[in-house]
């Protein structure tokens, strides 16, 4: 005699299909309650890449505020120095040309001077 506890094979296809669909539909009821609960981390995460994304693009300005900040140091210093050079070799040309003047005016003098020299002693021998 058959064990009524034991279900043909017929009973358990049926009752494993049935377990099956129940599973599915707890399923696709989770995921229309989750719907919402779903929707609201995708906003979130789009949130946060969009602020990502904004700061980002704010320290990219800020990079290039900075570099452009140290451009124009640089460019006034190196302006300081050529200024500075400019200067300096004016003051070195002035110096020179002083100089020039001073040894000329001597040489002009010492030649005065020798001319005299020579002129009182040819004025001597007369």
């Amino acid at each position: 005699m058959k064990n009524s506890h034991d279900p043909d094979f017929a009973a358990r296809l049926s009752e494993a299909a049935k377990a099956k669909q129940g599973l599915l539909e707890r399923v696709r009821k989770g995921r229309i309650e989750n719907a919402a609960e779903i929707a609201a981390r995708q906003a979130a995460r789009q949130e946060r890449a969009a602020a990502k994304e904004a700061r980002a693009a704010e320290q990219k300005a800020a990079r290039l505020a900075e570099r452009l900040r140290k451009a124009a140091v640089l460019a006034a210093e190196k302006e300081a120095r050529a200024s500075a050079r400019a200067a300096e070799q004016e003051r070195l040309d002035a110096e020179a040309s002083e100089k020039k003047n001073r040894e000329a005016q001597l040489a002009a003098e010492q030649k005065a001077a020798r001319d005299a020299r020579y002129a009182a002693r040819k004025a001597r021998k007369r």
